[in-house]
């Protein structure tokens, strides 16, 4: 009878970690709709017609506000792993001054950067000082009755 309780547990505990071993997919932005998307065409529709089609943009350029984008990223992970975005696409909705559509353009996966931090620390110039250093650096330098910093 323990035998067939020990194999049922180890069933169950392998059950149990397979389930938690599944890919995590998540879909972050503005959900495309392609029929929406085609229906944006330049020299004809404006600010107010592409808002109504396609509802407000996620962003809008610091620098031209004629420039609308729409992102969206879907990302999967396993276990406790980071996310790896599997898809990202960006609609970037050009507008000239009299606020017409004058391009439509889509990015995707072969426009993203990947920024690679130089670890947990900005580097700098100067002296590496320990703490030894920081706090018992001083003792005999300064004269005592005059405070001033002896060479």
């Amino acid at each position: 009878m323990l035998h067939g309780l020990a194999k049922t547990l180890l069933i169950a505990a392998i059950a149990a970690s397979t389930v938690s071993c599944t890919r995590i997919k998540d879909t972050k932005g503005y959900l495309a709709d392609p029929q929406l998307v085609a229906a944006i065409q330049p020299g004809i529709d404006n600010k107010e017609s592409v808002s109504h089609t396609l509802g407000r943009p996620s962003l809008q350029s610091e620098f031209d506000p004629n420039t609308w984008y729409y992102v969206s990223r879907q990302t999967e992970q396993l276990a406790f792993l980071n996310p790896k975005p599997v898809k990202h696409e960006v609609l970037v909705i050009n507008f000239n001054d009299k606020g017409v559509v004058s391009k439509v353009e889509k990015l995707g996966m072969d426009q993203i950067v990947h920024v690679d931090p130089s670890n947990d620390k900005t580097p700098t110039r100067g002296r590496d000082i320990s703490v030894w250093d920081q706090l018992f650096g001083n003792i005999g330098r300064f004269s005592p009755a005059s405070g001033t910093p002896q060479q």
